[in-house]
């Protein structure tokens, strides 16, 4: 007899813990939508977890330094590779990219987009606070969110312009959702399994938990 969506288990969620991230209110955000949530480093784990979320704060060659340290990076290439679904919060989003620029020292990232992270220009930095977006047409991540939804940010850098481009008409085209301070920048991307937020979710009251439960109920 098949399970109702009300009986279905809890998807196991994996928040990566390598040194670098707010994974307590990750992992609180997560078992409150309903996700079975799990703080880990261990490779199988992360491997085998319905979605694993990659949290981020603080600097990106320290971030990068702590993922290699842990393996991050190999587990987030595998489970790419084979289609799992993974989530990156923050500088969890810009190790994503090819690279980071801070204080003028260039730092390689795990480079699933091509990109660069760098600083901010606006008047006030860091970008703290809550800001609206611009969702990307056809959102998974962001549907039933009002236009308005305002999203909480921390962060001093930022990718301010989207590379990638998808030359296989097979493919579906990333889905990419800007924000403005100072100048526009990438605030969040959908692309296959791999998705991203620039802004925290898990400290975003109910416009984090909706975004969430939507990443949620893909996986």
């Amino acid at each position: 007899m098949e399970l109702s969506a009300a009986q279905s288990p809890a998807k196991k969620v994996v928040v990566f813990d390598y040194g670098f991230g707010n994974v307590r209110s990750a992992e609180r955000a997560l078992a409150h939508v309903g996700a079975d949530v799990e703080i880990t480093r261990d490779y199988d784990t992360a491997m085998n977890a319905d979605g694993l979320l990659v949290p981020g704060v603080g600097a990106f060659a320290a971030c990068m330094r702590g993922l290699r340290e842990a393996r991050g990076d190999w587990i987030v290439g595998r489970r790419l590779a084979g289609g799992r679904p993974v989530l990156g919060i923050c500088v969890g989003m810009q190790v994503l990219f090819g690279r980071g620029i801070e204080h003028g020292v260039e730092t390689a990232g795990l480079d699933e987009w091509p990109g660069t992270v760098g600083p901010l220009k606006a008047e006030v930095v860091p970008h703290m606070g809550w800001n609206t977006v611009r969702a990307a047409a056809d959102s998974q991540l962001f549907a039933g969110q009002p236009a308005n939804a305002r999203y909480y940010f921390v962060h001093s850098y930022a990718v301010h312009d989207w590379e990638l481009e998808i030359g296989n008409e097979h493919l579906a085209p990333p889905k990419v959702t800007w924000a403005t301070h100072g100048e526009p920048f990438v605030a969040a991307v959908e692309n296959g399994a791999l998705w991203a937020t620039q802004f925290h979710p898990e400290k975003s009251g109910d416009a984090g938990a909706q975004l969430l439960t939507n990443w949620i109920r893909t996986l």
